[in-house]
């Protein structure tokens, strides 16, 4: 990994963004959704994550974070690995799956690229961190990550969409314990 996307200072806060291999849109089920969501909740409660935005679409997600616990480093891997084994066994399980041959021959192709894996690679391997160094860096990137559904066109404003923390900023209760950014 390039020096450009290593976390430098684990006392700051990072922009962190990390896709699925080849961009495979497979955030288009609640089910492998809420796998994504119950893994970010547990790096919270577990980890010392602090979340202070997130959202996640088809095929990436992207983060505002920082920590109190283990090195986001670690974190993010940890994330990434357990929800990888986590949605490809969803997805191996889901009969009702129009695309799940499709999908895992294409991570298992993937896979077998890369030494690291036993199987399937899920994630694209970088997270490109960017150190948010200024408060003009930080409302920059939130906007564009709450942003993100609408430009998409799936929502017509960014507190619609369910799984994303411009709800909580718009004062409603999203699915993850966001620290919000005042």
């Amino acid at each position: 990994m390039s020096r450009s996307y290593k976390i430098r200072d684990q006392h700051k806060l990072y922009f962190v963004s990390f896709a699925t291999v080849h961009w495979i849109d497979v955030f288009t089920r609640r089910d492998y959704k809420d796998i994504f969501v119950e893994s970010l909740k547990y790096c919270i409660i577990h980890k010392g994550l602090e979340v202070y935005a997130w959202c996640l679409m088809s095929n990436h997600v992207h983060l505002i974070i920082g920590s109190t616990g283990e090195k986001l480093e670690d974190i993010l891997r940890d994330l990434k690995r357990h929800t990888s084994k986590e949605l490809t066994k969803a997805i191996e399980e889901n009969i009702q799956e129009s695309r799940r041959e499709w999908m895992l021959w294409m991570f298992e192709r993937e896979g077998r690229r890369n030494p690291n894996n036993t199987k399937y690679q899920f994630w694209q391997q970088a997270n490109h961190p960017v150190e948010l160094s200024s408060n003009e860096m930080l409302e920059q990137r939130l906007a564009y990550l709450h942003n993100n559904p609408v430009v998409a066109g799936w929502v017509e404003e960014p507190e619609y969409y369910l799984y994303s923390s411009a709800r909580d900023y718009a004062g409603v209760k999203g699915l993850v314990e966001v620290i919000l950014i005042e």
